[in-house]
């Protein structure tokens, strides 16, 4: 009989990251249309200078600064416009000291030129144009390679495409990009007592939760999901659940049947579906308790047995597989929130507290924080508790509990 471990979170994170260190983390090329939310799997280069030619960045004329030394709202200074910039086309002229040019936001500069005057600050006269502002080499433009230079860092690997990045590889010329292709995940919901989400729950029965929003947690993550499926406490149906899933999925989550009761089957399921089986039986993290975590080496599957009320599944899925995609692919990290806590809230020592919290924004600064963390309270298997959330606070499982006003640092969902 195998001697049942509990452990730290920290401790679960190891042992995880130990066994998945022999996945191989591919990669896929996929048009840049469809790159949004996706990590990208290699550093990117720019190919080009961006932007590719000086160009003005305001509506105005191009001229030498220069020549608007000692201009004022009392006191122009004149200067003869020599030509007009049309926008999307090369600017084939140059200017000289004394002379200027009209161009467009975007447009090319002409040659000559290094600032523009916003039109706003300049008044045309036919042939000349009277400029009412002072302004140094650079104002109103953007150099060549500016942004970014040929062959200079464009986006590293890791890193989460959002839409400011597709713009980037758009300005580069990217029409496609490597990323990692997503982990599979397989997800099993269990309970004699589960029904589907259109039936009318009788005494005794509810609706099938987990199986719809560990489906949705996990694709935001970046997870593929294979499969959601919903099954009764029959450990011959779930052991060839199991075992189907194994054969497809690098993860197989199975929510429900963790707690030591009489009809609490996973870790029992997992050591008969897997080898070595089992290698964490509990946590000391409050919600998630009765987590348990397993691997088979054969097919390098990933299991994790998390508990069946939704608000714990939940928590425990974004510690540990959440937590294992950043490491895995090296992206950053979210930046915690800085808050205060509202309230005094107590924890059991021995065991990590995931609390959830709404964020209040506060009148004034308390040492650099100006938010307050209000504690959302309620039992794991009120849903509604994380629908209120802003994020969640970890009070380490050292502490007795944090007092009113300490600082806490607020996990983004």
């Amino acid at each position: 009989m195998k001697l049942l471990t509990v452990d730290s979170l920290d401790e679960a994170r190891e042992k995880i990251l130990a066994h998945v260190r022999s996945w191989p983390l591919k990669s896929e090329t996929i048009s840049l249309n469809a790159a949004g939310g996706r990590i990208l799997s290699e550093d990117l280069f720019s190919s080009c200078d961006i932007p590719g030619f000086a160009r003005a960045t305001v509506d105005g004329y191009a001229l030498v600064a220069a020549d608007t030394a000692g201009a004022g709202e009392a006191i122009p200074v004149f200067l003869k416009q020599t030509g007009a910039v049309s926008m999307g086309k090369s600017a084939d002229f140059s200017i000289r000291s004394g002379e200027c040019a009209y161009v467009p936001t975007g447009g090319m500069l002409p040659g000559g030129a290094d600032a523009v005057v916003m039109v706003e600050y300049c008044e045309n006269q036919g042939s000349n144009v009277a400029v009412y502002e002072a302004v140094a080499p650079g104002a109103g433009t953007a150099l060549a390679g500016e942004d970014l230079k040929k062959g200079s860092p464009l986006l590293r690997g890791g890193l989460l495409i959002r839409p400011q990045e597709i713009g980037a590889l758009a300005a580069a010329g990217l029409t496609s990009v490597q990323v990692f292709a997503p982990l599979k995940v397989g997800i099993i919901s269990t309970g004699d007592e589960l029904v589907p989400l259109d039936s009318v729950p009788r005494p005794g029965e509810i609706r099938d939760i987990n199986s719809y929003s560990l489906k949705a947690l996990a694709e935001t993550l970046g997870y593929s999901v294979l499969s959601a499926r919903t099954f009764p406490d029959d450990e011959g149906k779930l052991i060839a659940a199991i075992t189907e899933a194994m054969a497809l999925c690098d993860i197989v989550v199975i929510s429900g049947g963790s707690s030591q009761g009489e009809k609490d089957m996973t870790a029992n399921i997992i050591n008969r579906a897997a080898k070595p089986g089992v290698f964490t039986h509990g946590l000391s993290l409050k919600p998630g308790k009765p987590t348990i975590l397993g691997w088979d080496e054969k097919s390098r599957t990933l299991f994790a047995g998390l508990p069946g009320h939704p608000v714990a599944a939940m928590i425990v899925f974004n510690l540990l597989l959440g937590w294992l995609l950043d490491e895995l692919y090296g992206r950053p990290k979210p930046f915690p929130i800085p808050a205060r806590i509202a309230c005094n809230l107590p924890s059991s020592p021995g065991r990590t507290l995931c609390q959830p919290v709404i964020l209040r924004l506060t009148n004034e600064m308390l040492e650099g924080e100006t938010y307050i963390a209000e504690p959302v309270f309620g039992k794991s298997g009120m849903i509604t508790t994380l629908t209120q959330a802003d994020g969640y606070i970890l009070v380490d499982l050292n502490k007795e509990g944090l007092k009113k006003g300490e600082s806490v640092l607020v996990h983004l969902f």
